[in-house]
C-alpha cells in the first residue's frame, strides 16, 4: 500500500489549517430546496448517489455531494 492512500494527520503544533471535512446535506422526499441555477424546488425522490427535483418547468437529477443546493 502507497503512502499517498493514508488520510494526512494533522499535529496540533503545526501552522497549517486541516483540509475542512466535506459536509453532505440529507435530503427526504417533500423536502424544499433552493438550487443556484434552477430557482425553488421540491424533491421527488432520493438515492445513494443523489435527489431528483421537481423545479415546475422541469425536473432534475442533482448528484451529491449538492454544492448548488440547500434545504430551505
Amino acid at each position: 500500500m502507497s503512502s499517498s492512500s493514508w488520510p494526512r494527520r494533522h499535529l496540533a503544533s503545526s501552522p497549517f489549517h486541516p483540509d475542512p471535512e466535506v459536509v453532505v446535506e440529507h435530503f427526504d422526499r417533500g423536502d424544499l430546496v433552493q438550487h443556484d441555477v434552477h430557482g425553488m424546488g421540491s424533491v421527488v425522490a432520493v438515492d445513494p448517489l443523489g435527489v431528483t427535483v421537481d423545479f415546475g418547468a422541469q425536473t432534475v437529477r442533482v448528484a451529491s455531494p449538492f454544492a448548488r443546493m440547500e434545504k430551505l
